[in-house]
C-alpha cells in the first residue's frame, strides 16, 4: 500500500491503483471528463491534472500510479485556471443550448462549465463536427456535442470487443466514425449502447429519449432484466407512466453500466398492442359451459377467432373444474403443469405447490428440461451441486478461460465482456465449437469440431493431461474419487485418435490441454501467487442440448478436477443458463423428480416437510413425467390435460408436428401468458399475465444470485401478476375438492383456502425459504441492493459466492468413467448435412417479446439459415435466397446466409421464427438417459434452392 496525502489528507493506495482512483476512492473529487472506472486511463481531457511536490507541471492523475510518500494538490489558483482553459476550448466548439438540450442536468461538461464559471468562450466559435445521424432504431448521434473523449471507442473495445467506431481525422477535422462511414447497420456495431452510457455529453443518446424532457424530468426504477440468465440490473428513465430509456448502474453486481441490446433496448414489447388483457375461452366451451362471454370483442387478440372474452370468475371456475373433473375421473397423474423461467421463484413456488399439494401429481416441468437439465444431472453426481460454481466478475481476472457450447457474445453478452476483458488482460481464450463464432476474434486458440464430436476432443485434453504430467495430483488425491477408473477410461483417446473423430488437429488439442491445466496465459501477469494460473470452464447449450448431454457435463467436471481447476476464484465450471429464471425455476422445484431445494420426491423427510408447510395430507411419491414425455402421454391417451404458466411449447420443443399432435389429443389445456402464443391457439382458455416489467418478485440469475424484480408499469387491461392467478386458481381447486373428498388439504378444514392467501410475493418467498434449505436465509427485505448468493441457509447467513472452496457439496468430487459418444442421428446420402440450432444476438428464446420491440424486430426482421459457400453452390442458393431445409420430422422455408461462420457440411438455424421454426426440424427419439433431454444441436438435413416469392 502506497502511503502519501491528498489536500492534506493521508490516504492510502492500492498496488497500482492511480492518484485518481485513490482520490475517488476516498471522497475526493477531481475533476474528469475521459475517466472511466472500467477503461483504461488515456489523459486526454487534461482537467484530472494535479500539483505534485517536487514536479515542476501539474501531471494527470489518471494516469499517474501513486507512490509514497507523495503530496498531492487537486485544487488551487493554477490548477482551476489550467482546467477552465480547458473547459473554454471546449465550450468554442460546442453549442451553448443547454437550455433546449436533452442532457441537461446530466451532462459533464455543463456541470464543469458551471463550476469553473464558463457561460461562453473566449474564443471564436467555430463547429468543426455539425453532422446529426439518425441511422438506425436505437440511439442518435450528434457529432456537434461530441468532445472526443474517446469514451466511446474505448469501451466499444475494451469491454465489448466490437471495434465498431474508432476516432479519425486530426485538429478540427477529427471525429468518431465507423470503418468507410458506414450506417450504424454495416459496421460491427452490436447496438449495445454502451457508447450512449459513458457519453458525457448529448453526441450519444437513445432515440426514444430524444424531445421527451431534460433529466431531472425523469423518474429512476431499478429492476432485473427479465431476457437471458445473466441477471443485469437496468435502471429506467421513466416520465409520465412511460419508459423512455434504460441503463445500467454501478452497483449492478452482475453487469454495472454495461447492458446487451436487449436489455437496454428491448423492454417495448410490454406496452406492444398485442398483449392480452382479458381472459378468454373457445366459444363452443363457453356456451357448452354456460358461460356469458363478454361483449367487448375488441380486447380479442389477432388470430383468437374462435375466442370469446370472459370474465376472471369464469375462466378460473372452468379452469378448476375442468382440473378437478379430469382428476377425479382418470387420477392425478391425468394431469401435467408446465412452469416458467420467465416467471419469478414465487411464481414457479406456487406453480409446483399447486401441481403436487392441490392437484396430487409430480408432472410439473419447465424448459430447462430442454436446456441445462443435463447440468444439473452431470455437476450434481460430480459435485453434489448442479449450478454455476463461480461468480461472473472471475471471469475477468481468470488466466485462461475455456469456452465450449456457448456462443456467449450472442447468447450472454455481458458475460462475454467479461471474457474480452480477460483476453484483453493477457489471458487464454479457448473456443470450442462446430461454429466460427464472434468469440473467436478475441481467442487465442480455436477448435472446430464437427457437430457432435467435441466428447473426443475433452477426452484427448483429458489424455495429454495425464500423459504430459499436467495433472493436480494433489487435488485429485485430497479431494475426489474413482480417479482411477476415468484415467483408465480415457488412455486410448490420444490426440491423433481425437483428430480422427473429430477433424480437430492434434496439436491444437494438445495446446489446449496444456494452456487450461495450466493456466496460462497468452501476455501479462497472473494476479494470482499459485504456482498453478487459473482457469475456468464456461458452457451452454451446445454442451447440454445432446442426447449424451450428462455425459458431456460429467466430462467438463472430470477436466476442472483433474486439472485442480476448481474452488478457487476464476475457476470452475459454470453453465450460462438461458433465460432469466431459469435457474430458480429448478431451484424451488419446477420439475418432476425434486422438491425446492434438489430434494427427491422420493426422500420421505422432504415430502413430510413440504406437506407440513402445505397444510397437506400426503405428497405424491413417484417421480412424474418430463416435457417431451408429456407429449407421449398425450399422444397415448393416458395425459388428459396440461396447465401451461408462460411456456410456448409449439415452438421450443423438438419434433413440433409431434407437439402439435399431443396438444390437439388433450382434452383441456389452459395457458397463461403475455402475448397470444402458438401453444396458446390450441388452447381451451387463455388467460393474461403480467411480465416482468408489471410485478414483483425474485429471479435467480446463472451465478446463483437472487434479486427483485420491482414493477415499473401497469398491467394492461386485466392482466395479473402470475403468483395471483396461481394462487386463486389453487383456492378453486382446493374447494373443488375438499368438497368432494379427494384430499387436497387437510380433511374437512378451511385450509385449502387459507393455504393460498399471500398478500405479496414476499410472504410466498418465506414459505419458499422454509422447505427450501438452500434459500433457508432469503428474505425480500435482504435483497436489496446486490441480493443473495445461494446456499443461504440460515437468516443470517452471507451467501455463498463461490461453490466448493474447501470441500464438494457431496464430500468428495466424483470422477466418471465416460465413454466418448457421436450424436443420436447421422448423416448419409438422403441427410447428407448436418444442422445445428441456437441464438442470435437480437432475439431470445421464441421470439415472444423481442420480436414485439421495435429497435430489435428493425434489427432482424426475418430467420436466416447459415450455409457456407460450397454448400450453397451444391445446392444452388444464393446469399439472401429462399433456402428449403429438410429433416426426416419436417421441412422449413427460410433465407439462406453465406458466411464462413460454418463450415463445409453444417447449417445453423436459430429457433426464434414461427415461420420457420427450427424444432419443426429436430429430434426427439432419442433422449439423454438420465437428464431427458432431447438433442436439439445436432440433427441430419438435405437443402434445396426454394422458388422465389413474388
Amino acid at each position: 500500500m502506497a502511503r502519501f496525502t491528498i489536500d492534506g489528507r493521508a490516504v492510502e493506495a492500492a498496488p497500482g491503483a492511480t492518484i485518481l482512483e485513490t482520490a475517488l476512492a476516498n471522497g475526493i473529487d477531481i475533476p474528469r471528463l475521459c475517466h472511466h472506472p472500467d477503461l483504461k486511463p488515456t489523459g486526454s481531457c487534461r482537467l484530472c491534472l494535479v500539483e505534485i511536490d517536487g514536479r515542476p507541471a501539474p501531471a494527470s492523475s489518471c494516469g499517474l500510479v501513486a507512490a509514497d510518500g507523495m503530496v498531492v494538490r487537486t485544487r488551487g489558483d493554477r490548477l482551476t485556471a489550467l482546467r477552465r482553459d480547458v473547459i473554454d476550448l471546449l465550450v468554442s466548439d460546442h453549442p451553448l443550448t443547454c437550455v433546449t438540450c436533452d442532457k441537461n442536468g446530466a451532462c459533464d461538461l455543463q456541470t464543469y462549465a458551471y463550476e469553473f464559471g464558463v457561460s461562453e468562450t473566449s474564443y471564436g466559435v467555430e463547429l468543426s463536427r455539425a453532422t446529426r445521424l439518425d441511422d438506425n432504431a436505437f440511439f442518435v448521434r450528434d457529432y456537434q456535442y461530441c468532445i472526443l473523449c474517446g469514451k466511446c471507442t474505448r469501451v466499444c473495445d475494451e469491454v465489448v470487443g466490437a471495434n465498431a467506431i474508432e476516432i479519425v481525422g486530426r485538429g478540427f477535422g477529427a471525429r468518431v466514425a465507423t470503418p468507410f462511414d458506414v450506417p450504424m447497420a454495416e459496421s460491427g456495431c452490436v447496438f449495445c449502447g454502451s457508447c450512449v452510457q459513458v457519453c458525457p455529453t448529448a453526441a450519444l443518446l437513445p432515440r426514444l429519449r430524444v424531445g421527451q424532457g431534460r433529466d431531472w424530468e425523469f423518474t429512476r426504477k431499478r429492476t432485473t432484466c427479465g431476457y437471458c440468465g445473466v441477471g443485469c440490473g437496468i435502471e429506467l428513465s421513466m416520465r409520465n407512466g412511460k419508459i423512455f430509456s434504460a441503463s445500467g448502474f454501478h452497483d449492478a453486481p452482475a453487469n454495472g453500466e454495461f447492458l446487451c441490446v436487449k436489455g437496454r433496448y428491448g423492454w417495448d414489447f410490454a406496452t406492444s398492442p398485442d398483449r392480452l388483457t382479458t381472459p378468454i375461452a373457445r366459444r363452443e366451451i363457453a356456451v357448452a359451459r354456460g358461460i356469458q362471454p363478454l361483449n367487448d370483442a375488441g380486447t380479442l387478440p389477432k388470430g383468437a377467432d374462435e375466442f370469446a372474452p370472459i370474465s376472471w370468475d369464469d375462466a378460473l371456475d372452468l379452469i378448476a373444474d375442468r382440473l378437478v373433473e379430469i382428476v377425479k375421473r382418470d387420477g392425478p397423474n391425468a394431469v401435467a403443469g408446465l412452469a416458467s423461467a420467465r416467471c419469478t421463484n414465487e411464481e414457479n413456488y406456487l406453480f409446483q405447490r399447486l401441481m403436487r399439494a392441490s392437484l396430487g401429481t409430480n408432472n410439473v416441468d419447465h424448459c430447462a428440461r430442454l436446456c441445462h437439465s443435463s447440468s444439473v444431472t452431470g455437476l450434481g453426481e460430480a459435485f453434489g451441486s448442479g449450478a454455476m460454481t463461480n461468480p461472473i466478475r472471475d471471469i475477468r481476472d481468470a488466466d485462461c478461460v475455456l469456452i465450449t457450447g456457448s456462443n456467449t457474445l450472442e447468447s450472454h453478452p455481458v458475460i462475454g465482456y467479461e471474457v474480452v476483458r480477460a483476453s484483453k488482460a493477457g489471458a487464454n481464450v479457448i473456443v470450442i465449437d462446430p461454429r466460427r463464432i464472434p468469440m473467436v476474434e478475441h481467442a487465442t486458440l480455436f477448435l472446430q469440431p464437427r457437430p457432435g464430436t467435441d466428447g473426443y476432443v475433452f477426452q484427448a485434453m483429458m489424455h495429454a493431461i495425464i500423459a504430459e504430467g499436467w495433472a493436480d495430483e494433489e487435488f485429485i488425491g485430497e479431494r475426489t474419487e474413482g480417479y482411477e477408473s476415468f484415467a483408465a477410461s480415457v488412455a486410448a483417446m490420444t490426440p491423433e485418435a481425437a483428430e480422427l473423430a473429430s477433424g480437430v488437429p492434434a496439436d491444437l488439442v494438445v495446446q489446449a490441454a496444456r494452456a487450461f491445466s495450466l493456466g496460462e496465459r497468452a501476455s501479462g501477469t497472473s494476479q494470482y501467487a499459485d504456482p498453478r494460473g487459473h482457469a475456468t470452464i464456461l458452457y451452454a447449450m451446445g454442451i447440454t442440448q445432446r442426447s449424451n448431454g450428462t455425459d458431456l457435463v460429467r466430462t467438463l467436471a472430470n477436466l476442472s478436477m483433474l486439472t485442480g481447476q476448481i474452488g478457487k476464484p476464476s475457476t470452475g465450471v459454470n453453465p450460462l443458463r438461458g433465460q432469466s429464471n431459469v435457474q430458480g425455476a429448478c431451484d424451488v422445484g419446477a420439475l418432476p423428480n425434486v422438491l425446492p431445494g434438489y430434494r427427491a420426491v422420493t426422500d420421505q423427510t422432504a415430502r413430510d416437510t413440504a406437506a407440513a408447510a402445505w397444510k397437506s395430507p400426503s405428497l405424491p411419491i413417484d417421480e412424474g413425467l418430463t416435457v417431451v414425455e408429456m407429449t407421449h402421454a398425450a399422444i397415448a391417451g393416458t395425459l388428459r390435460a396440461i396447465y401451461v404458466m408462460g411456456e410456448n411449447p409449439m415452438l421450443s420443443d423438438p419434433n413440433l408436428s409431434h407437439v402439435e399432435e399431443g396438444l390437439r389429443a388433450l382434452e383441456f389445456l389452459a395457458v397463461q401468458d403475455i402475448f397470444f402464443s402458438e401453444t396458446a391457439a390450441l388452447a381451451h382458455v387463455v388467460l393474461p399475465a403480467a411480465s416482468w416489467l408489471e410485478k414483483d418478485g425474485t429471479f435467480t440469475s446463472t451465478e446463483r444470485r437472487i434479486q427483485m424484480i420491482h414493477p415499473a408499469l401497469p398491467a394492461p387491461g386485466e392482466a395479473r401478476p402470475d403468483w395471483a392467478i396461481v394462487s386463486e386458481l389453487g383456492r378453486r381447486i382446493d374447494a373443488r375438492r375438499n368438497k368432494h373428498g379427494a384430499g387436497g388439504a387437510d380433511a374437512g378444514s378451511n385450509a385449502g383456502i387459507e393455504r393460498w392467501d399471500f398478500v405479496d410475493p414476499s410472504a410466498i418467498m418465506d414459505e419458499l425459504a422454509s422447505v427450501t434449505p438452500i434459500y433457508g436465509g432469503v428474505r425480500h427485505t435482504r435483497l436489496n441492493g446486490a441480493g443473495l448468493v445461494w446456499p443461504c441457509s440460515t437468516i443470517d447467513h452471507p451467501g455463498t459466492p463461490r461453490l466448493h472452496e474447501t470441500r464438494f457439496t457431496r464430500g468428495l468430487g466424483r470422477f466418471s468413467a465416460v465413454p466418448p459418444g457421436g450424436p443420436a442421428e447421422t448423416t448419409d446420402d438422403e441427410y447428407p448435412l448436418y444442422l445445428t440450432t441456437g441464438r442470435i444476438l437480437y432475439h431470445y428464446h421464441t421470439g415472444t417479446m423481442t420480436r414485439r420491440s421495435v429497435g430489435l424486430d428493425w434489427r432482424e426482421p426475418r430467420g436466416y439459415a447459415e450455409i457456407s459457400a460450397d454448400d450453397a453452390q451444391n445446392a444452388g442458393v444464393r446469399d439472401g435466397g429462399p433456402i428449403v431445409i429438410r429433416s426426416r420430422r419436417g421441412q422449413v422455408r427460410t433465407q439462406a446466409r453465406v458466411t464462413d461462420r460454418v463450415p463445409t457440411g453444417t447449417l445453423f438455424l436459430s429457433f426464434h421464427w414461427r415461420e420457420s421454426p427450427a424444432n419443426a426440424l429436430t429430434q426427439d427419439f432419442r433422449l439423454d438417459p438420465i437428464a431427458k433431454i432431447p438433442e436439439y444441436k445436432v440433427c441430419a438435413v438435405r437443402i434445396e434452392s426454394a422458388r422465389e416469392r413474388g
